[in-house]
Parts: C-alpha cells; sequence; structure tokens
C-alpha cells in the first residue's frame, strides 16, 4: 500500500512519435553522467532509455531503497555505499530532466565488487568515474515528449513522468 492518494492509472506512459538508436562509447576518465549527458546533448537527446552493456568503473557508489520505515513516503534511499573499483555487470539508465531543469539520469545495475561480491541499486551516476577502457552504451532517444521529474503523491517521492510534447530537434 502507497502512502499518499490512490492513482487507478498505475503506469504513466506516452508513445515515442520517432526515435533514434545511437551507440556511445563512455570513456575513462569520465563520470557516468557525463558520458551519457554531454555526448546526448551535443545529438539533441533530452530524453532517453539506455542500456549500459558493463565495464569496469574505477570508483562507483550506489544505495538501495528500501520501504520508507516512517511510512511517509513508499521508499527512503540508503546513504551513498562506495563500492571502490568495481565492474557493472549491466545496468539500465533513463534520462529525463530533473525538478531544477537540468538533465537527470536515473541509473539501475548490477555490479562485481573487487571482492567478488554482486551487488545491485540505484547508481550514483555523477560520482561513478569509468575506469581505463571505454563501455559501450546503447541508447534509444524518447523523442516527442519529455521525461520530467516530478512529486508524484501516492508514492510522496519525485519520479520520472512523460510530460506534454517537446520538440527534440
Amino acid at each position: 500500500m502507497h502512502p499518499g492518494q490512490f492513482n487507478p492509472v498505475r503506469i504513466q506512459s506516452m508513445s515515442a512519435t520517432a526515435s533514434r538508436h545511437i551507440r556511445l562509447s563512455l570513456l575513462p576518465g569520465q563520470s557516468l553522467y557525463e558520458g551519457l549527458v554531454r555526448p546526448l546533448a551535443e545529438a539533441g537527446v533530452r530524453n532517453a532509455s539506455m542500456t549500459i552493456l558493463g565495464g569496469l568503473f574505477e570508483t562507483l557508489d550506489y544505495c538501495v531503497a528500501p520501504p520508507d520505515p516512517s511510512g511517509q513516503a513508499v521508499i527512503a534511499y540508503t546513504r551513498p555505499i562506495h563500492a571502490g573499483r568495481a565492474y557493472m555487470i549491466f545496468g539500465n539508465a533513463t534520462l529525463g530532466k530533473s525538478m531544477k531543469n537540468t538533465p537527470l539520469v536515473h541509473c539501475h545495475a548490477v555490479l562485481r565488487t573487487e571482492r567478488g561480491d554482486i551487488r545491485g541499486g540505484h547508481i550514483l551516476t555523477e560520482s561513478c568515474i569509468v575506469g581505463s577502457a571505454p563501455i559501450s552504451a546503447l541508447v534509444t532517444s524518447l523523442d516527442g515528449f519529455e521525461l520530467r521529474q516530478a512529486y508524484d503523491p501516492e508514492t510522496n517521492i519525485p519520479l520520472l513522468q512523460p510530460h506534454g510534447v517537446c520538440d527534440e530537434h
């Protein structure tokens, strides 16, 4: 049960009127955020679904989102967990716009730590630094609407939600 007012439309969705497929090479020394946002902005992509095919990160931070113990929201993110040097096995990310009107990358991934532990969660893309070899990412642009972070009254957390029509080009 969610803490806020029930919304009978569980999943808000829109269809992209067009899309482009782009393969990115995330460069060593870049943050995951920079490696995704900068080349996509240069290509005119502001909304996208992305798959990160895996690779070594010199440093990787993540958190998990268990149920909010206070009951005020559906989840409560933990403090950042520093995995150190880690291999991202596989990740999925979404590009949209934050409530501050800046690019937002929401990423979940599975990773292997240097000790060999398998972990997963919400990746903190701005502090994750690509290791010594490029990492491939497959991108599908979502043209014709935008994904905006907005407060969701049912879950009491900000979520990326599709909104209206926007001009991508």
